[in-house]
């Protein structure tokens, strides 16, 4: 009797591609006839260009994860059992090489890369490149982060800068400093939450949908259009990392979480999210985020508190199974329903962002107290299930 290992790492040609052939015929098929220019100008002159994007990202991603999978068990590129992971059998980790080539290739078939976005995919491919590496061969995390302070960098040196402080020479420092923090630090904190299948392909598909629904709302077409092109990928993607109650049969991998956190993290320094209230425009990024910076905060005062970390190189080495997403099994006793509860968490305080357009100073601070009492709910819940 065949087991679903032996079932996935059968060769290509034959299981494999069985299981695969209705999804990906159709995906290649479906990015083949969008490659053709006469069906692109189409979608253009038809104003369609945003549809087009979104589903060359999702065909093209789907079209590509299969192959990933083959070439994840045929060259031993599988993310294997471990005490520290959930996962029963060896899974394929090159997903995010799929979803980057769905999402950049929606965008150069476009000729969609102005100026202020090349840095930002030069920096991205780096990061992919690094967590492709380490998913082969373990980097030390030491690495990992001057590769994100690099790649940080060279953003930064582009001209993408948060503008909080008021300009000058504190301001300005300030602002680099804070910027600096922000790309490491959502990069750090997405990367986090790929620990359940599908977990972070559906933060990067509605984190992604919220900023394209501000971008078009303020009239920031290349920002929306990025946006979709996200979303597509990660909707392309997910059918093979998210499968009910059936386990993943390919993950992103450092590699792809990565280069996802560290894009949309970027595409919010770059958004123009209010004109003239610099606290609406950075709470309206701070709340489609607000997830992965509640959970870095937690897990961040929770290993000072109880020793477990004494040093940044212990928080930097530090692996364990504390994040949202395991503490919300604990409580809830299921996979599946802590997965839904964090799409929930997400699509609240996304909603919330949607309402800060149309916002003041004060109403800014009421709906920043609003997700701050939503995040203090969900940590009763999850007392509550760890005291059980």
């Amino acid at each position: 009797m065949k087991t679903l290992e032996t079932d996935l790492t059968a060769p290509f040609t034959t299981t494999i591609w069985r299981w695969v052939t209705p999804l990906m015929s159709g995906a290649v098929l479906g990015t083949v006839a969008l490659a053709i220019p006469s069906v692109r100008d189409l979608f253009q002159l038809e104003g369609l260009r945003w549809l087009y994007i979104f589903l060359f990202a999702f065909l093209g991603t789907g079209a590509l994860t299969p192959f990933m999978v083959w070439a994840g068990h045929r060259w031993n590129l599988v993310d294997r059992p471990a005490d520290r992971k959930i996962h029963v059998t060896p899974t394929p980790r090159l997903g995010g090489l799929a979803l980057y080539i769905g999402f950049v290739g929606s965008l150069l078939l476009n000729s969609i890369v102005p100026d202020w976005m090349v840095a930002i995919l030069v920096a991205g491919s780096l990061l992919l490149v690094i967590g492709v590496v380490d998913d082969i061969r373990e980097l030390p995390a030491s690495f990992k982060l001057a590769g994100q302070l690099l790649a940080a960098g060279l953003v930064i040196a582009s001209g993408k800068i948060l503008t909080l402080f008021p300009s000058g020479l504190v301001g300005d420092t300030a602002n680099i400093v804070l910027t600096l923090l922000w790309i490491v630090g959502i990069t750090n904190a997405f990367n986090f939450f790929d620990g359940m299948d599908g977990l972070a392909t559906g933060l990067a598909v509605l984190m992604a949908g919220f900023m394209g629904m501000v971008a078009f709302e303020t009239h920031q077409a290349g920002l929306g259009w990025l946006a979709i092109a996200m979303m597509g990928a990660g909707l392309g993607f997910l059918p093979y990392n998210f499968r009910g109650s059936r386990p993943a049969v390919i993950f992103l991998g450092d590699g792809g979480s990565t280069f996802i956190g560290f894009t949309l993290a970027c595409l919010a320094v770059k958004g123009n999210w209010a004109d003239s209230n610099p606290i609406v425009s950075f709470s309206n990024p701070l709340l489609i985020f607000g997830v992965l910076i509640y959970d870095m905060i937690h897990i961040t005062v929770e290993r000072v508190v109880t020793g477990k970390v004494t040093s940044v190189k212990e928080w930097l080495d530090y692996v364990g199974k504390d994040h949202l997403h395991h503490r919300l099994e604990r409580a809830l006793g299921s996979r599946q329903a802590s997965v839904a509860m964090i799409f929930l968490f997400t699509i609240c305080l996304g909603l919330a962002a949607l309402a800060l357009r149309h916002a003041g100073t004060m109403e800014a601070m009421l709906l920043l107290l609003q997700a701050g009492l939503i995040a203090a709910m969900i940590t009763v819940l999850e007392i509550s299930g760890r005291r059980r």
